[in-house]
């Protein structure tokens, strides 16, 4: 048989003995700074896991106020939106009032030239209209008429005129 298999009750001994002797010092060696480093480890996986927790729960709140801003942005933007509409809506109708009113004057202003224009139609017409009968009564009476009849005649033909009523 093999010697390497076979139990030896002395070697049992004194590998128990060696292992008794060196295990305070692997306690001391091995073991208290492995646990020392294994506790720091945990210690620094628990800060992440704490970190990471505190960042999702900081991320979470900061997604909410977004949220918030966002809809306070978007109430915002629609009551701005809705002002702008309402001052264009009203500047529409003062510009279109406005256009009215300035029609209006323009009718008015060409009416009133009209009217003007047809009253100074009327004497130029009513002042040939006399000249003509001036004329046509000095030839008739052969005789010229001197200026300052020729007025009073033009005078009294514009007072029998406008004494006549006219048809409108």
């Amino acid at each position: 048989m093999n010697p390497l298999v076979q139990p030896d009750p002395g070697l049992y001994i004194w590998t128990i003995l060696t292992f008794l002797l060196l295990l305070p010092v692997f306690n001391r060696l091995a073991w208290k700074p492995l646990m020392a480093m294994l506790r720091a480890r945990e210690e620094s996986i628990q800060k992440a896991l704490d970190d990471a927790r505190q960042a999702k729960e900081e991320l979470q709140r900061l997604q909410t106020e977004s949220a918030r801003i966002l809809a306070e942005a978007r109430v915002q933007a629609d009551t701005i939106l809705s002002q702008t509409r309402q001052d264009a809506n009203r500047v529409r109708d003062e510009l279109r009032q406005q256009a009215q009113a300035e029609a209006g004057n323009v009718l008015k202003n060409a009416e009133r030239q009209i009217e003007l224009e047809t009253a100074r139609a009327l004497q130029q017409i009513r002042a040939e209209a006399v000249d003509i009968s001036v004329a046509i009564a000095s030839k008739i009476l052969q005789r010229n008429v001197s200026r300052e009849d020729n007025q009073r005649l033009i005078d009294e033909t514009f007072r029998q005129i406008e004494a006549t009523p006219r048809p409108n």
